[in-house]
Protein backbone atom coordinates (compact mmCIF):
# COMPACT_ATOMS: atom_id res chain seq x y z
CA UNK A 1 0.00 0.00 0.00
CA UNK A 2 1.29 3.24 -0.52
CA UNK A 3 0.65 6.12 1.68
CA UNK A 4 -1.11 9.50 0.71
CA UNK A 5 -0.72 12.60 2.83
CA UNK A 6 -3.45 15.23 2.22
CA UNK A 7 -3.25 18.46 3.54
CA UNK A 8 -5.87 20.29 5.08
CA UNK A 9 -8.74 21.61 2.67
CA UNK A 10 -11.46 24.40 4.06
CA UNK A 11 -14.36 21.95 2.69
CA UNK A 12 -13.32 18.20 2.49
CA UNK A 13 -10.22 17.30 5.08
CA UNK A 14 -10.07 20.56 7.49
CA UNK A 15 -7.61 18.58 9.59
CA UNK A 16 -5.65 16.83 6.66
CA UNK A 17 -5.67 12.92 6.48
CA UNK A 18 -3.30 10.15 5.57
CA UNK A 19 -4.44 7.67 3.79
CA UNK A 20 -3.47 4.56 2.11
CA UNK A 21 -3.96 3.24 -1.56
CA UNK A 22 -2.85 0.55 -3.71
CA UNK A 23 -1.10 1.00 -6.64
CA UNK A 24 -2.83 1.30 -9.68
CA UNK A 25 -4.97 3.04 -7.71
CA UNK A 26 -6.35 6.73 -9.18
CA UNK A 27 -6.36 9.36 -6.71
CA UNK A 28 -10.04 10.40 -6.65
CA UNK A 29 -10.52 6.40 -5.65
CA UNK A 30 -8.42 6.64 -3.06
CA UNK A 31 -9.73 9.98 -1.71
CA UNK A 32 -13.12 9.04 -2.01
CA UNK A 33 -12.69 5.11 -0.41
CA UNK A 34 -11.17 7.04 2.43
CA UNK A 35 -13.97 9.54 3.37
CA UNK A 36 -12.58 12.78 1.24
CA UNK A 37 -15.57 13.17 -0.78
CA UNK A 38 -13.70 15.62 -3.81
CA UNK A 39 -15.84 16.60 -6.18
CA UNK A 40 -15.60 14.73 -9.40
CA UNK A 41 -18.46 15.94 -11.77
CA UNK A 42 -17.59 13.43 -14.69
CA UNK A 43 -17.22 10.62 -12.82
CA UNK A 44 -14.09 10.48 -13.93
CA UNK A 45 -13.54 10.04 -16.90
CA UNK A 46 -11.41 13.80 -17.77
CA UNK A 47 -14.17 15.41 -18.77
CA UNK A 48 -13.93 18.47 -16.48
CA UNK A 49 -11.39 19.48 -13.91
CA UNK A 50 -13.65 19.18 -10.93
CA UNK A 51 -10.89 16.36 -9.39
CA UNK A 52 -7.84 18.67 -9.91
CA UNK A 53 -5.21 17.99 -7.18
CA UNK A 54 -1.72 19.54 -6.81
CA UNK A 55 0.99 17.24 -6.06
CA UNK A 56 3.39 18.23 -3.45
CA UNK A 57 5.60 15.34 -3.60
CA UNK A 58 6.40 12.53 -5.19
CA UNK A 59 4.81 13.72 -8.49
CA UNK A 60 7.47 11.88 -10.62
CA UNK A 61 6.30 8.59 -9.36
CA UNK A 62 3.01 8.81 -11.10
CA UNK A 63 1.62 8.09 -14.25
CA UNK A 64 2.50 10.48 -17.31
CA UNK A 65 -0.66 12.29 -18.17
CA UNK A 66 -2.42 11.90 -21.72
CA UNK A 67 -2.75 14.70 -23.79
CA UNK A 68 -6.98 14.90 -23.24
CA UNK A 69 -6.07 15.31 -19.36
CA UNK A 70 -3.02 17.89 -20.27
CA UNK A 71 -5.42 19.49 -22.74
CA UNK A 72 -8.34 19.90 -19.34
CA UNK A 73 -5.41 20.96 -16.75
CA UNK A 74 -5.14 24.47 -18.84
CA UNK A 75 -8.72 25.16 -17.70
CA UNK A 76 -8.48 24.43 -13.94
CA UNK A 77 -8.05 26.63 -11.41
CA UNK A 78 -5.08 27.60 -10.08
CA UNK A 79 -2.90 25.37 -12.38
CA UNK A 80 0.46 25.13 -11.10
CA UNK A 81 3.70 22.77 -12.88
CA UNK A 82 2.47 20.16 -10.65
CA UNK A 83 -1.08 19.70 -11.11
CA UNK A 84 -2.99 16.42 -12.13
CA UNK A 85 -6.52 15.47 -12.68
CA UNK A 86 -6.88 12.97 -9.23
CA UNK A 87 -9.09 10.67 -11.86
CA UNK A 88 -6.31 10.66 -14.19
CA UNK A 89 -3.07 10.34 -11.49
CA UNK A 90 -2.38 6.31 -10.86
CA UNK A 91 -0.52 5.69 -8.06
CA UNK A 92 2.48 3.87 -8.36
CA UNK A 93 4.03 2.32 -4.58
CA UNK A 94 5.92 6.02 -4.08
CA UNK A 95 4.43 8.05 -1.43
CA UNK A 96 2.73 10.80 -2.53
CA UNK A 97 1.62 14.30 -0.87
CA UNK A 98 -1.34 15.58 -2.49
CA UNK A 99 -3.14 19.31 -1.96
CA UNK A 100 -6.99 20.01 -2.91
CA UNK A 101 -7.13 23.58 -4.58
CA UNK A 102 -9.46 25.52 -2.80
CA UNK A 103 -11.52 26.37 -5.61
CA UNK A 104 -12.64 24.10 -8.28
CA UNK A 105 -14.75 25.12 -11.65
CA UNK A 106 -17.72 22.96 -11.74
CA UNK A 107 -20.78 24.76 -13.07
CA UNK A 108 -23.41 22.30 -12.38
CA UNK A 109 -22.65 22.61 -8.54
CA UNK A 110 -22.49 26.85 -9.09
CA UNK A 111 -25.83 26.76 -10.77
CA UNK A 112 -25.06 27.67 -14.48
Amino acid sequence: MTIIKILPHHEYCPDGKTIEAAPGTSICEALLENGIPIEHACDMSCACTTCHVIVREGFGSLNEPEEEEEDRLDQAWGLEANSRLSCQAIVAKTELTVEIPRYSINHAKENH
